[in-house]
Protein backbone atom coordinates (compact mmCIF):
# COMPACT_ATOMS: atom_id res chain seq x y z
CA UNK A 1 0.00 0.00 0.00
CA UNK A 2 1.16 3.80 -0.70
CA UNK A 3 2.56 4.60 2.41
CA UNK A 4 3.01 9.09 1.27
CA UNK A 5 -0.74 10.20 2.10
CA UNK A 6 -0.60 9.88 6.04
CA UNK A 7 -0.23 13.46 6.01
CA UNK A 8 -2.35 15.78 3.82
CA UNK A 9 -1.35 19.06 5.38
CA UNK A 10 -3.88 18.94 8.31
CA UNK A 11 -5.47 15.99 7.84
CA UNK A 12 -4.10 12.57 8.57
CA UNK A 13 -5.08 8.95 7.40
CA UNK A 14 -3.81 6.68 10.48
CA UNK A 15 -1.74 3.74 9.20
CA UNK A 16 -3.38 0.52 9.44
CA UNK A 17 -0.90 -2.73 10.23
CA UNK A 18 -0.64 -4.60 6.91
CA UNK A 19 0.36 -1.52 5.40
CA UNK A 20 3.72 -2.46 5.93
CA UNK A 21 5.48 -6.20 5.74
CA UNK A 22 8.87 -5.78 7.42
CA UNK A 23 10.73 -3.57 9.43
CA UNK A 24 12.19 -1.76 6.26
CA UNK A 25 8.70 -0.98 5.35
CA UNK A 26 7.51 0.40 9.11
CA UNK A 27 10.37 2.84 8.97
CA UNK A 28 9.38 4.12 5.70
CA UNK A 29 5.73 4.38 7.83
CA UNK A 30 7.16 6.92 10.23
CA UNK A 31 9.25 8.43 8.14
CA UNK A 32 6.37 9.22 5.83
CA UNK A 33 4.53 10.69 9.13
CA UNK A 34 7.54 12.71 10.63
CA UNK A 35 7.11 15.53 8.29
CA UNK A 36 3.60 15.98 9.79
CA UNK A 37 4.52 15.24 13.41
CA UNK A 38 7.30 18.11 12.97
CA UNK A 39 5.22 20.90 11.16
CA UNK A 40 2.79 20.28 14.05
CA UNK A 41 5.28 20.54 17.19
CA UNK A 42 6.39 23.74 15.53
CA UNK A 43 3.27 25.11 15.85
CA UNK A 44 3.73 24.61 20.06
CA UNK A 45 4.79 27.39 22.00
CA UNK A 46 6.91 25.23 24.05
CA UNK A 47 9.07 23.75 21.01
CA UNK A 48 9.11 27.46 18.99
CA UNK A 49 10.81 29.00 22.21
CA UNK A 50 13.39 26.12 22.48
CA UNK A 51 16.94 27.28 20.97
CA UNK A 52 17.19 26.02 17.17
CA UNK A 53 13.67 25.71 16.56
CA UNK A 54 11.97 22.43 16.03
CA UNK A 55 14.21 19.87 13.50
CA UNK A 56 13.31 19.24 10.55
CA UNK A 57 14.48 15.70 9.57
CA UNK A 58 14.67 12.63 11.49
CA UNK A 59 18.10 12.99 11.52
CA UNK A 60 18.23 16.09 13.14
CA UNK A 61 15.22 15.07 15.60
CA UNK A 62 17.74 11.71 16.60
CA UNK A 63 20.03 15.07 17.82
CA UNK A 64 17.13 16.79 19.34
CA UNK A 65 16.52 17.67 23.32
CA UNK A 66 14.41 14.97 25.16
CA UNK A 67 11.18 16.50 26.83
CA UNK A 68 10.74 15.79 30.12
CA UNK A 69 8.02 15.31 32.27
CA UNK A 70 9.44 18.43 34.10
CA UNK A 71 9.20 20.56 31.10
CA UNK A 72 5.30 19.30 30.64
CA UNK A 73 5.41 20.34 34.54
CA UNK A 74 6.41 23.48 33.54
CA UNK A 75 4.56 24.31 30.52
CA UNK A 76 1.48 23.46 32.84
CA UNK A 77 -1.36 24.15 31.83
CA UNK A 78 -1.51 25.48 28.32
CA UNK A 79 1.99 25.85 27.28
CA UNK A 80 2.47 22.51 25.53
CA UNK A 81 -0.68 23.57 23.29
CA UNK A 82 -0.12 23.82 19.96
CA UNK A 83 -3.91 24.48 18.52
CA UNK A 84 -6.48 26.70 19.43
CA UNK A 85 -8.16 25.30 22.36
CA UNK A 86 -11.53 25.73 20.75
CA UNK A 87 -10.33 22.88 18.86
CA UNK A 88 -9.60 20.76 22.41
CA UNK A 89 -11.83 17.64 23.17
CA UNK A 90 -10.32 16.56 26.54
CA UNK A 91 -8.28 17.65 28.93
CA UNK A 92 -6.42 15.16 31.63
CA UNK A 93 -3.94 14.98 33.75
CA UNK A 94 -1.44 11.97 34.42
CA UNK A 95 -1.28 10.59 37.94
CA UNK A 96 2.10 11.34 39.56
CA UNK A 97 3.77 11.16 42.90
CA UNK A 98 5.35 15.01 42.33
CA UNK A 99 2.55 16.69 43.47
CA UNK A 100 2.92 18.97 40.61
CA UNK A 101 0.17 18.38 37.63
CA UNK A 102 1.03 17.11 34.30
CA UNK A 103 -1.03 18.40 31.81
CA UNK A 104 -2.23 16.81 28.35
CA UNK A 105 -4.93 17.37 25.73
CA UNK A 106 -6.68 16.00 22.87
CA UNK A 107 -8.74 17.23 19.73
CA UNK A 108 -11.43 15.22 18.31
CA UNK A 109 -9.13 13.81 15.85
CA UNK A 110 -6.41 12.61 18.30
CA UNK A 111 -9.47 10.51 19.95
CA UNK A 112 -10.06 8.49 16.96
CA UNK A 113 -6.05 7.46 17.39
CA UNK A 114 -6.35 6.69 20.64
CA UNK A 115 -9.83 4.58 20.10
CA UNK A 116 -7.92 3.25 16.99
CA UNK A 117 -5.02 1.93 18.85
CA UNK A 118 -7.19 0.55 21.77
CA UNK A 119 -9.29 -1.43 19.31
CA UNK A 120 -6.78 -3.08 18.30
CA UNK A 121 -6.88 -5.17 21.74
CA UNK A 122 -6.40 -9.04 20.35
CA UNK A 123 -9.46 -10.03 22.07
CA UNK A 124 -11.74 -7.96 19.94
CA UNK A 125 -14.44 -5.67 21.54
CA UNK A 126 -17.92 -6.18 19.92
CA UNK A 127 -22.23 -5.62 20.89
CA UNK A 128 -22.73 -9.22 22.57
CA UNK A 129 -19.61 -7.65 24.99
CA UNK A 130 -20.51 -5.98 28.55
CA UNK A 131 -17.14 -4.15 29.45
CA UNK A 132 -16.51 -3.19 33.28
CA UNK A 133 -13.88 -0.18 33.15
CA UNK A 134 -12.06 -0.09 36.16
CA UNK A 135 -9.30 2.75 36.09
CA UNK A 136 -9.40 5.79 36.50
CA UNK A 137 -12.10 8.53 34.91
CA UNK A 138 -11.11 11.73 37.20
CA UNK A 139 -8.79 13.57 35.28
CA UNK A 140 -6.72 10.76 33.67
CA UNK A 141 -6.79 9.46 30.31
CA UNK A 142 -6.98 5.80 30.98
CA UNK A 143 -10.79 5.09 31.75
CA UNK A 144 -11.64 7.07 29.13
CA UNK A 145 -9.81 5.86 26.58
CA UNK A 146 -11.49 2.16 27.48
CA UNK A 147 -14.97 3.59 27.86
CA UNK A 148 -15.19 5.34 24.05
CA UNK A 149 -13.32 2.61 22.67
CA UNK A 150 -16.40 0.09 24.00
CA UNK A 151 -18.83 2.36 22.81
CA UNK A 152 -17.45 2.69 19.01
CA UNK A 153 -17.54 -1.23 18.79
CA UNK A 154 -21.14 -1.30 20.59
CA UNK A 155 -20.22 -3.19 23.44
CA UNK A 156 -22.24 -2.20 27.15
CA UNK A 157 -20.27 -0.58 29.34
CA UNK A 158 -20.45 -0.60 32.70
CA UNK A 159 -18.15 2.82 34.17
CA UNK A 160 -17.23 1.42 37.51
CA UNK A 161 -14.09 3.95 38.02
CA UNK A 162 -11.30 2.60 40.88
CA UNK A 163 -11.08 6.15 42.47
CA UNK A 164 -15.04 6.32 43.09
CA UNK A 165 -16.72 5.42 46.66
CA UNK A 166 -19.25 4.43 44.62
CA UNK A 167 -17.73 1.53 43.63
CA UNK A 168 -16.34 -0.75 46.01
CA UNK A 169 -14.69 -4.14 45.48
CA UNK A 170 -17.34 -5.72 46.54
CA UNK A 171 -19.67 -4.17 44.13
CA UNK A 172 -16.89 -4.68 41.64
CA UNK A 173 -17.52 -8.52 41.87
CA UNK A 174 -21.67 -8.33 42.15
CA UNK A 175 -21.54 -6.67 38.91
CA UNK A 176 -19.19 -8.83 37.55
CA UNK A 177 -21.48 -11.55 38.13
CA UNK A 178 -24.41 -10.16 38.47
CA UNK A 179 -24.12 -8.39 34.66
CA UNK A 180 -22.33 -10.92 32.90
CA UNK A 181 -19.47 -8.83 32.25
CA UNK A 182 -17.27 -10.32 29.67
CA UNK A 183 -14.56 -7.89 29.44
CA UNK A 184 -12.74 -5.77 32.18
CA UNK A 185 -10.21 -3.33 32.29
CA UNK A 186 -8.45 -2.49 35.45
CA UNK A 187 -5.00 -2.83 37.06
CA UNK A 188 -3.84 -6.32 37.18
CA UNK A 189 -3.52 -6.30 40.91
CA UNK A 190 -7.60 -5.38 40.83
CA UNK A 191 -7.77 -8.76 39.31
CA UNK A 192 -6.35 -10.24 42.23
CA UNK A 193 -8.33 -7.89 44.51
CA UNK A 194 -11.51 -9.30 43.28
CA UNK A 195 -10.41 -12.33 43.18
CA UNK A 196 -9.96 -12.38 47.33
CA UNK A 197 -13.18 -10.65 47.63
CA UNK A 198 -15.01 -13.18 45.34
CA UNK A 199 -13.91 -15.68 47.58
CA UNK A 200 -14.94 -13.82 50.83
CA UNK A 201 -18.35 -13.49 48.94
CA UNK A 202 -18.31 -17.44 48.86
CA UNK A 203 -17.67 -17.51 44.75
CA UNK A 204 -15.62 -19.24 43.00
CA UNK A 205 -13.11 -16.98 40.37
CA UNK A 206 -12.88 -19.93 37.57
CA UNK A 207 -16.56 -21.31 37.71
CA UNK A 208 -19.03 -18.31 38.64
CA UNK A 209 -18.59 -15.86 36.19
CA UNK A 210 -18.94 -18.15 33.02
CA UNK A 211 -19.76 -14.87 30.61
CA UNK A 212 -16.12 -13.94 31.56
CA UNK A 213 -13.50 -14.05 28.60
CA UNK A 214 -10.75 -11.96 29.00
CA UNK A 215 -9.47 -9.32 31.50
CA UNK A 216 -7.90 -6.45 30.39
CA UNK A 217 -5.16 -4.97 31.98
CA UNK A 218 -2.43 -2.09 32.01
CA UNK A 219 -1.08 0.62 34.52
CA UNK A 220 1.71 -1.45 36.38
CA UNK A 221 4.23 -3.94 35.34
CA UNK A 222 3.32 -7.38 34.92
CA UNK A 223 5.46 -10.30 35.27
CA UNK A 224 4.91 -13.65 33.12
CA UNK A 225 4.25 -15.38 36.36
CA UNK A 226 2.21 -13.21 37.92
CA UNK A 227 0.02 -13.29 34.48
CA UNK A 228 -0.15 -16.73 34.22
CA UNK A 229 -1.38 -16.52 38.01
CA UNK A 230 -4.31 -14.42 37.43
CA UNK A 231 -4.80 -16.55 34.30
CA UNK A 232 -5.10 -19.48 36.37
CA UNK A 233 -7.21 -18.10 38.86
CA UNK A 234 -9.72 -16.81 36.71
CA UNK A 235 -9.71 -19.38 33.85
CA UNK A 236 -9.30 -16.71 31.25
CA UNK A 237 -6.57 -15.27 29.08
CA UNK A 238 -5.03 -11.72 31.02
CA UNK A 239 -4.46 -9.34 27.89
CA UNK A 240 -2.11 -6.57 28.92
CA UNK A 241 -1.78 -3.05 26.90
CA UNK A 242 1.11 -0.20 27.60
CA UNK A 243 0.45 3.56 27.66
CA UNK A 244 0.27 6.98 29.48
CA UNK A 245 -2.15 9.48 29.73
CA UNK A 246 0.34 11.88 27.88
CA UNK A 247 0.73 9.57 24.91
CA UNK A 248 -2.30 6.61 24.93
CA UNK A 249 -2.25 3.22 24.47
CA UNK A 250 1.95 2.72 23.37
CA UNK A 251 2.15 -0.86 23.14
CA UNK A 252 -0.41 -3.85 22.88
CA UNK A 253 -0.88 -7.83 22.51
CA UNK A 254 -0.93 -9.61 19.11
CA UNK A 255 -3.13 -12.78 18.83
CA UNK A 256 0.06 -14.75 20.10
CA UNK A 257 0.09 -12.51 23.24
CA UNK A 258 3.62 -10.63 22.58
CA UNK A 259 3.59 -6.95 23.85
CA UNK A 260 4.41 -5.08 20.67
CA UNK A 261 5.11 -1.11 20.53
CA UNK A 262 2.44 0.44 17.77
CA UNK A 263 5.69 1.78 16.62
CA UNK A 264 3.43 2.74 13.19
CA UNK A 265 2.01 5.59 15.70
CA UNK A 266 5.01 6.74 17.03
CA UNK A 267 8.62 6.91 17.10
CA UNK A 268 10.46 4.69 20.19
CA UNK A 269 13.64 5.37 21.10
CA UNK A 270 15.77 3.23 24.12
CA UNK A 271 17.59 5.61 26.18
CA UNK A 272 21.01 4.64 28.34
CA UNK A 273 21.24 8.01 30.81
CA UNK A 274 24.90 6.83 32.06
CA UNK A 275 26.07 7.24 28.23
CA UNK A 276 23.13 9.64 26.86
CA UNK A 277 22.97 7.36 23.99
CA UNK A 278 20.12 6.07 22.67
CA UNK A 279 19.03 3.30 20.02
CA UNK A 280 15.86 1.38 18.77
CA UNK A 281 16.50 -1.80 20.52
CA UNK A 282 17.92 -3.08 24.06
CA UNK A 283 17.25 -2.11 27.34
CA UNK A 284 16.59 1.02 29.07
CA UNK A 285 14.09 3.87 29.58
CA UNK A 286 11.51 4.80 27.19
CA UNK A 287 11.97 7.55 24.55
CA UNK A 288 8.65 8.10 22.06
CA UNK A 289 7.57 10.99 19.37
CA UNK A 290 3.83 10.16 18.63
CA UNK A 291 3.50 10.56 15.15
CA UNK A 292 -0.12 12.16 15.11
CA UNK A 293 -1.03 14.28 17.98
CA UNK A 294 -2.36 17.49 17.06
CA UNK A 295 -3.09 19.33 20.39
CA UNK A 296 -0.07 18.58 22.09
CA UNK A 297 2.61 17.51 19.85
CA UNK A 298 5.61 16.06 21.97
CA UNK A 299 8.86 15.41 20.37
CA UNK A 300 11.22 12.68 22.22
CA UNK A 301 9.59 12.89 25.38
CA UNK A 302 11.14 11.02 28.55
CA UNK A 303 8.67 8.70 29.75
CA UNK A 304 11.40 7.43 32.14
CA UNK A 305 10.07 3.67 31.87
CA UNK A 306 12.45 0.90 32.30
CA UNK A 307 12.14 -1.33 29.56
CA UNK A 308 13.09 -3.97 26.90
CA UNK A 309 12.53 -3.62 23.39
CA UNK A 310 13.71 -5.95 20.79
CA UNK A 311 13.12 -6.11 16.98
CA UNK A 312 12.64 -9.81 16.07
CA UNK A 313 9.90 -11.39 13.69
CA UNK A 314 7.14 -12.52 15.26
CA UNK A 315 3.98 -15.35 14.17
CA UNK A 316 1.66 -12.71 14.06
CA UNK A 317 3.51 -10.86 10.96
CA UNK A 318 2.95 -7.23 12.38
CA UNK A 319 6.35 -6.14 12.16
CA UNK A 320 6.28 -4.49 15.28
CA UNK A 321 8.92 -4.05 18.01
CA UNK A 322 8.23 -6.27 21.15
CA UNK A 323 8.56 -4.52 24.17
CA UNK A 324 8.98 -5.99 27.72
CA UNK A 325 7.99 -2.88 30.36
CA UNK A 326 10.20 -3.58 33.56
CA UNK A 327 8.78 -0.71 35.81
CA UNK A 328 9.26 3.07 36.47
CA UNK A 329 12.59 2.78 38.33
CA UNK A 330 15.28 0.20 40.22
CA UNK A 331 17.38 0.15 42.70
CA UNK A 332 21.16 -0.60 42.61
CA UNK A 333 21.07 -4.36 43.68
CA UNK A 334 18.86 -4.41 39.84
CA UNK A 335 15.96 -4.93 41.43
CA UNK A 336 12.89 -3.86 39.86
CA UNK A 337 9.25 -4.30 40.58
CA UNK A 338 8.40 -6.69 37.95
CA UNK A 339 11.58 -8.61 38.05
CA UNK A 340 10.67 -9.10 41.99
CA UNK A 341 7.03 -9.60 41.27
CA UNK A 342 8.08 -12.53 38.73
CA UNK A 343 10.35 -14.05 41.36
CA UNK A 344 7.31 -13.92 44.41
CA UNK A 345 4.79 -15.62 41.80
CA UNK A 346 7.03 -18.30 41.24
CA UNK A 347 6.06 -19.58 44.65
CA UNK A 348 3.88 -22.96 44.16
CA UNK A 349 -0.05 -21.64 43.40
CA UNK A 350 -0.80 -23.89 46.23
CA UNK A 351 0.74 -21.50 48.80
CA UNK A 352 -2.45 -19.36 47.73
CA UNK A 353 0.29 -15.87 47.57
CA UNK A 354 -1.94 -13.15 46.00
CA UNK A 355 -0.09 -10.07 47.91
CA UNK A 356 3.33 -9.10 48.83
CA UNK A 357 5.82 -5.45 49.20
CA UNK A 358 9.34 -5.20 49.91
CA UNK A 359 11.87 -1.94 50.16
CA UNK A 360 14.97 -2.41 50.10
CA UNK A 361 17.58 -1.69 53.19
CA UNK A 362 20.72 -2.00 54.47
CA UNK A 363 21.43 -5.41 54.36
CA UNK A 364 19.25 -5.92 51.32
CA UNK A 365 15.59 -6.42 50.92
CA UNK A 366 13.17 -6.79 53.15
CA UNK A 367 9.88 -8.65 51.75
CA UNK A 368 6.87 -9.84 53.37
CA UNK A 369 3.93 -12.22 51.90
CA UNK A 370 0.41 -12.86 53.02
CA UNK A 371 0.73 -16.81 53.66
CA UNK A 372 -1.69 -19.52 55.10
CA UNK A 373 -0.34 -21.33 58.26
CA UNK A 374 0.47 -24.18 56.63
CA UNK A 375 2.78 -23.02 53.78
CA UNK A 376 4.41 -19.92 55.96
CA UNK A 377 7.70 -21.97 56.49
CA UNK A 378 8.21 -23.17 52.82
CA UNK A 379 7.23 -19.85 51.20
CA UNK A 380 9.64 -17.91 53.60
CA UNK A 381 12.26 -20.42 52.84
CA UNK A 382 11.66 -20.80 48.89
CA UNK A 383 11.58 -16.96 48.32
CA UNK A 384 14.26 -16.20 50.32
CA UNK A 385 16.32 -18.81 48.56
CA UNK A 386 14.96 -17.52 44.90
CA UNK A 387 15.67 -13.85 45.20
CA UNK A 388 19.09 -14.21 46.59
CA UNK A 389 19.71 -16.40 43.68
CA UNK A 390 18.47 -14.19 41.31
CA UNK A 391 19.51 -11.00 42.87
CA UNK A 392 22.62 -11.69 44.86
CA UNK A 393 21.52 -9.49 47.61
CA UNK A 394 20.28 -10.75 51.21
CA UNK A 395 16.81 -11.38 51.32
CA UNK A 396 14.80 -11.31 55.06
CA UNK A 397 11.46 -13.03 54.12
CA UNK A 398 8.25 -12.39 56.34
CA UNK A 399 5.02 -14.70 56.15
CA UNK A 400 2.22 -12.43 57.63
CA UNK A 401 -1.30 -14.38 57.76
CA UNK A 402 -4.02 -13.36 55.03
CA UNK A 403 -5.84 -10.38 55.83
CA UNK A 404 -3.09 -8.31 57.01
CA UNK A 405 -1.65 -6.42 53.78
CA UNK A 406 -5.15 -6.81 52.23
CA UNK A 407 -7.53 -6.46 55.14
CA UNK A 408 -11.01 -8.69 54.77
CA UNK A 409 -13.04 -5.49 55.63
CA UNK A 410 -11.72 -3.57 52.39
CA UNK A 411 -12.88 -6.59 50.26
CA UNK A 412 -16.30 -6.89 52.30
CA UNK A 413 -17.02 -3.26 52.82
CA UNK A 414 -20.11 -1.41 50.98
CA UNK A 415 -19.95 1.87 52.01
CA UNK A 416 -23.05 4.03 51.75
CA UNK A 417 -22.73 6.89 49.56
CA UNK A 418 -24.49 10.06 49.98
CA UNK A 419 -25.60 13.27 48.42
CA UNK A 420 -24.82 16.21 50.00
CA UNK A 421 -27.92 17.54 51.92
CA UNK A 422 -28.88 20.28 54.08
CA UNK A 423 -31.71 19.96 55.73
CA UNK A 424 -32.18 16.60 58.46
CA UNK A 425 -34.68 15.35 60.64
CA UNK A 426 -33.91 15.40 64.40
CA UNK A 427 -32.62 12.14 64.79
CA UNK A 428 -30.03 12.33 61.74
CA UNK A 429 -26.53 13.36 62.02
CA UNK A 430 -26.11 16.11 59.88
CA UNK A 431 -22.36 16.59 60.84
CA UNK A 432 -22.28 14.54 57.40
CA UNK A 433 -23.97 17.00 55.97
CA UNK A 434 -20.73 17.36 52.71
CA UNK A 435 -19.24 14.17 52.54
CA UNK A 436 -20.35 11.75 50.16
CA UNK A 437 -19.79 8.50 52.88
Amino acid sequence: MDTTTYWTGSVRRLPRIGDWSDFAGLAKVQDDALPGALAAAATSPFYRARGGGVPATRAELSGYPLTSKADLRDAYPFGMLAVDRSELATYHESSGSSGAPTACYYTRDDWTDLIDRYCRVRVGIGPADTFLVRTPYALMLTGHVAHAAALSRGATVVPADNRSLATPYAKVVRLLHDLDVTLTWSLPTDALLWAAAARLAGLRPDRDFPALRALLVAGEPLSPARRERIARIWGVPVVEEYGASETGGLAGECPHGRLHLWADRAIFEVYDPATGRTGDEGAGELVVTPLFRTAMPLLRYHIGDLVEVSKVDCPCGWALPTVRVLGRFGTGEGLTQAGLEEVVFRLPAEFGVLFWRARTCSYGVRIQIEVAAPHQESAVRLLAAAVEETYDVQARVEALPPGTLVPDQLLTAMPDVLKPRGLFTGDEDWDRALRYY
